[in-house]
């Protein structure tokens, strides 16, 4: 055999075995692929539907006393129009879930045969194996990595007061509040205007102290101007039956024996400032009379005045059969006897809501996408990714039964003409126009692309009485989150776009107003 001859023949072996090892290693980037995907996809589906089981329980049970009530015919028509109400809503789920699989994978078609083209003629250049152990990467980031950081996170979000820089300050058997103190070293204004905020119920009050090492917390954005803050926060609904069986006018009074605590400590009238949903027992409690002469402000950000303006959720509502809009199919029993409304069940009923942005297969390659970094190394998780996802995941509290029917009666029953919201406390109606008798500053705050509470919402009170509205960008949590930030481009001390105030902004621009005002009492008075 020639020398060429032997150098051909070597070269075809050669070439043959790389072939080989080319194809072994592509057959087990494959494996590893279909491992994850579907393993992925299961976890997704899995996540999506763990509130279903327990809302098929209450629908059940509240069937079967519905079923008695309703002749066979009538029950029978219902059911098909829930059968269609469900199709429509799959439906959605599912275009949106395929239309993000075909985006993702078309995206990467031109690049996957590329790498096909550079394995085959061996150009420089990612391989198809190269391409394959990157989509695995991806995968497997989503199945171990993510969730990880997610569980990892906790000790640097949300509040933890066992920990320095917060003093309980006042407690009733359903609340506790905490003093937050600056993480600056800007002082605590002893006399300066107080404020006592008022967190979610579904949400929770930790995306308020979302990340404080970042400089990310709504809480923070308070305490770090010297501004003396509290948070107020409900007690463990799993161990606690008084919160269990809370009610609206329990909320004001303990809402008010809070308010004279602050008080009394400052010797100022309290702002009140309510996120989303505290925001709307705020209001009520405010409107009941029982913080009369305690409270002279409040400051509501993203919370829903009137949710039958909340178009999305009222079409979504409107589809559903009227014999279906019914609480009790998220209220569950207690072993006590007591009944609480389901959180998560309250959480799917949002994601129904959006189905098109919330459908398991859609937010899987939602999240692809978030890591595909473009550079083939390792995915970077952001802390603001894993504890938002933290606080979604983790952050699903069980509801008080009747202070959620006061929110699901605002969702159903529109505020009537004269300015009353759908129900009263203490036997009193409740109508937004007595803010302006009781001459109390109003700012109310909304997000330009909030899917939750929708402008129109927040912004109900305006057709009775006057207010400053300050818009954000961004969705529900951004001012919480992205704007709290200090250095942000809307920063909740400053002013921003068309002139608005955020509500930090808003709270010291009043407390000098109210101090000038004061002083120039004391020289009258004085004179």
């Amino acid at each position: 055999m020639s020398a060429q001859e032997a150098d051909t023949t070597y070269k075809f072996w050669y070439d043959l075995s790389e072939y080989n090892r080319t194809a072994l290693q592509l057959t087990a980037a494959q494996m590893r692929s279909v491992v994850a995907y579907s393993s992925v996809l299961a976890k997704y589906h899995q996540e999506f539907m763990q509130p279903f089981w327990t809302a098929l329980e209450a629908f059940l049970t509240t069937e079967q006393e519905k079923l008695l009530r309703h002749p066979t015919a009538d029950s029978m028509r219902d059911y098909f129009e829930l059968l269609q109400f469900n199709l429509q809503v799959g439906e959605k789920g599912f275009q949106s879930g395929m239309n993000a699989m075909l985006e993702y994978h078309g995206a990467r078609a031109n690049d996957a045969v590329q790498a096909w083209l550079n394995t085959v003629y061996k150009r420089d250049g990612e391989t198809i194996v190269d391409f394959t152990e990157n989509e695995v990467r991806l995968l497997e980031t989503l199945l171990y990595a993510y969730p990880k950081a997610i569980r990892a996170i906790k000790p640097e979000y949300g509040f933890h007061f066992d920990e320095d820089g917060y003093v309980k300050a006042g407690e009733t058997d359903r609340y506790l509040i905490y003093q937050v103190l600056p993480t600056n070293s800007e002082g605590v204004r002893k006399n300066g205007k107080p404020v006592l905020i008022l967190p979610p119920y579904v949400l929770g009050p930790n995306i308020l102290a979302f990340l404080p090492d970042e400089g990310k917390s709504y809480v923070h954005a308070y305490a770090n101007q010297g501004i003396p803050t509290y948070i107020r926060i409900l007690k463990d609904i799993d161990t606690t039956p008084a919160v269990q069986t809370l009610t609206g006018e329990q909320d004001a009074l303990d809402t008010r024996t809070f308010c004279e605590i602050i008080k009394k400590r400052h010797g100022r009238p309290v702002t009140l400032n309510g996120f989303c949903q505290g925001g709307f027992v705020a209001i009520a409690a405010l409107l009941s009379g029982k913080l009369d002469g305690l409270v002279d402000t409040l400051i509501n950000c993203v919370a829903p005045m009137d949710g039958t303006r909340s178009s999305a959720l009222v079409e979504y509502m409107q589809h559903l059969p009227s014999r279906f809009r019914d609480l009790g199919y998220a209220v569950k029993p207690l072993p006590n006897g007591n009944r609480v409304v389901d959180g998560k069940v309250m959480s799917w009923v949002y994601k129904l809501k959006s189905m098109e942005n919330e459908a398991p297969l859609y937010t899987l390659y939602r999240d692809l996408k978030i890591f595909d970094n473009g550079n083939r190394g390792p995915a970077k998780i952001s802390k603001t990714a894993a504890a938002i996802n933290n606080w979604l995941i983790y952050d699903r509290n069980d509801l008080p039964e009747a202070i959620t029917k006061m929110s699901f009666d605002s969702y159903t029953v529109p505020v009537d003409n004269q300015g009353n919201l759908p129900f009263k406390l203490f036997d009193r109606k409740l109508n937004f126009k007595r803010l302006q008798e009781k001459n109390i500053s109003f700012l109310m705050c909304y997000a330009e692309k909030d899917d939750l509470v929708d402008k129109d919402a927040a912004l109900a009170p305006l057709d009775f009485i006057p207010a400053e509205v300050t818009c954000f960008p961004k969705g529900h949590g951004a001012i919480a989150t992205s704007w709290s930030r200090p250095d942000s481009a809307c920063a909740l001390h400053t002013r921003f776009g068309d002139n608005y105030r955020g509500p930090v902004r808003f709270h010291l621009d009043l407390e000098k107003d109210q101090e000038k005002k004061q002083k120039t009492r004391t020289k009258k008075a004085k004179a």
